[in-house]
């Protein structure tokens, strides 16, 4: 006896074979030529038109409502020109959104490269030479020709009040941010708030707070200090905010774990907390720098200008590279500009140059060690199976007594 299956069933199957044949996967990895003709066309078409409305209807003449004008459109014609190819509205909300952000991605390495660019190429009459990098401007004018002066005393003075900046606010940020996360009460919430306040504090303030409270109060001298002192002031808010946010996000058995095992919440903060949020922390103290390292007003007004070369932290002024940049670029001689695009080259290298050291110190990865550190761990290691087998040949002679 055969039996057949009803036709309602039958059908049904179908419909759902059909349904699977006919879905199509859609594919999110690369472009092929379809997707980059579809691109130039759209690219094409957008110029094309906004030449056209801005030479012909709306008569503008300004390149940026230009370039607004033409990527607008542009979105538009790529936008339908895939609608058409792929009848799906997912897939054009994914074009849209993939274009949209390599679009500012690509603007912003431009803005980059540009600054970058144009700052060398301002400089390049100042940097081929040597004295630029080993003497100071004590004796060289306004009309001296560029082999004479430098901007060592710059250098120096950016190097040292940064340093006295970083001994202050590092251990200062780095506390403060497990304090935030750590402790609970009225008292928590005030000192966030107050943080994330002043991540926004004008850098003038800072520089004026310095000079009424250490210059004008305590009788201080405009220095190399004061300076690092009121850049500390500018860098800790935000150590403190990006430090918070990283150790937030330190996966909170971590820390049961450690209290499970009897460690009081001291030792927790220092040998499980900030151990794996080691390389978080590494780049809120590089954010920290970026902002302090680049500050002129805090300088000028609480170290001063001087043209020459200084070691002394504590009296005496104390110039850094972005206030010789803010200075020379204001002079009407062209050697002194190049002077001054110089010195913003040499900074923007040094800034490279100090966070490529903070990375390599600091920024490796939770659970990785160096190469030191696990020599260190191998002697231990080796300690503690020696006091190991010691204490086992000690039970087994004391039972065999």
């Amino acid at each position: 006896m055969t039996t057949t299956n009803p036709p309602h069933t039958g059908h049904a199957a179908g419909e759902a074979a059909d349904s699977n044949a006919a879905e199509v996967r859609r594919s999110t990895s690369g472009r092929g030529v379809v997707d980059v003709a579809a691109l130039i066309g759209a690219v094409g078409a957008a110029v094309s038109v906004t030449s056209l409305l801005t030479t012909r209807l709306i008569l503008l003449d300004n390149v940026g409502s230009f370039m607004v004008i033409a990527y607008l459109l542009f979105l538009v014609f790529y936008g339908v020109v895939v609608l058409l190819m792929e009848q799906n509205g997912g897939t054009v909300q994914d074009r849209l959104a993939s274009v949209a952000m390599h679009s500012m991605a690509a603007v912003t390495l431009i803005a980059l490269s540009f600054v970058i660019v144009f700052t060398v190429w301002e400089g390049r009459d100042a940097l081929p030479h040597l004295n630029f990098f080993t003497q100071d401007l004590q004796l060289a004018g306004p009309l001296d020709p560029l082999d004479v002066g430098g901007i060592v005393h710059a250098i120096v003075g950016t190097l040292i009040e940064i340093t006295i900046a970083l001994l202050i606010v590092v251990p200062l940020g780095l506390t403060g941010a497990v304090y935030l996360n750590e402790a609970r009460g009225p008292l928590a919430r005030f000192v966030r708030t107050v943080v994330e306040a002043m991540t926004a504090l004008p850098a003038i303030l800072a520089g004026l707070f310095i000079l009424a409270s250490v210059i004008l109060t305590l009788g201080a001298d405009k220095s190399g200090l004061a300076a690092g002192l009121a850049i500390s002031v500018m860098m800790l808010p935000i150590i403190i905010r990006a430090a918070d946010v990283v150790v937030r996000l330190v996966p909170g058995s971590l820390r049961e774990a450690s209290f499970a095992l009897g460690a009081p919440r001291w030792r927790t903060a220092w040998h499980i907390v900030l151990p794996t949020a080691r390389s978080g922390l590494t780049t809120a103290v590089l954010l920290g720098t970026a902002r302090g390292i680049g500050e002129t007003s805090p300088v000028l007004i609480t170290a001063g200008f001087g043209s020459s070369l200084s070691f002394n932290p504590t009296s005496g002024p104390m110039v850094s590279l972005p206030l010789l940049t803010f200075v020379l670029s204001h002079s009407p001689e062209r050697t002194m500009v190049a002077r001054a695009f110089g010195a913003g080259a040499v900074l923007l290298v040094l800034v490279v140059v100090l966070f490529g050291l903070a990375r390599t110190l600091g920024g490796r990865a939770p659970g990785e060690l160096s190469a030191r550190a696990q020599r260190n761990r191998a002697r231990e290691s080796e300690r503690d199976r020696a006091r190991f087998d010691a204490r086992r040949r000690s039970s087994a002679q004391s039972s065999a007594r």
